[in-house]
């Protein structure tokens, strides 16, 4: 009875275990994709934030895929992350980004990842309430919290795919 015990104990020990994150290399052009988030994708042409950024208008709705580096990313679950141009990242020019359906995440400390990232890019008005909620999943102080007061106008991506590239 006590080496049945042992073996049920182990074997739910194993069962209960996560599978770690595969990493998937191969090449899409002159990309090489070390990991895969949500759906994947055929890349296709590229677009920079920086040319993403003068494009989108008031009303446009944009199906893309972008090349940019993570600058920040929800530190709680990966559920979110904010995107700066790839070549001359400017933090005034980031593109906020939330996952389709809540359906992936990416890793909590991706910050600095170069990724494409596929979606529908557009514009929102971002209310002070779920702004103090991003800045407070970020790790930010109380202080800079409280210094939200007013809601943003921010570009978006609704993403169905993410690549992290070499």
């Amino acid at each position: 009875m006590k080496y049945l015990s042992i073996v049920v104990l182990i074997v739910i020990a194993i069962l209960s275990c996560k599978a770690p994150q595969k990493n998937i290399n191969f090449d899409h052009g002159s990309y090489k994709v070390e990991s895969s988030y949500g759906e994947g994708f055929n890349v296709g042409e590229v677009t920079s934030i920086n040319t993403l950024y003068g494009k989108i208008g008031q009303t446009d709705t944009l199906d893309v895929v972008v090349e940019a580096n993570i600058e920040s990313v929800c530190k709680k679950k990966g559920c979110w992350m904010n995107l700066v141009d790839a070549t001359t990242p400017d933090e005034e020019k980031a593109f906020f980004v939330k996952f389709k359906d809540y359906g992936f995440f990416v890793p909590v400390d991706s910050e600095g990842y170069k990724v494409l990232v596929k979606g529908k890019a557009y514009k929102e008005i971002t209310s002070v309430d779920e702004l103090r909620h991003y800045a407070e999943d970020e790790g930010k102080s109380e202080e800079e919290i409280a210094m939200i007061t007013e809601p943003e106008e921010e570009l978006k991506i609704m993403s169905t795919g993410v690549y992290k590239v070499e």
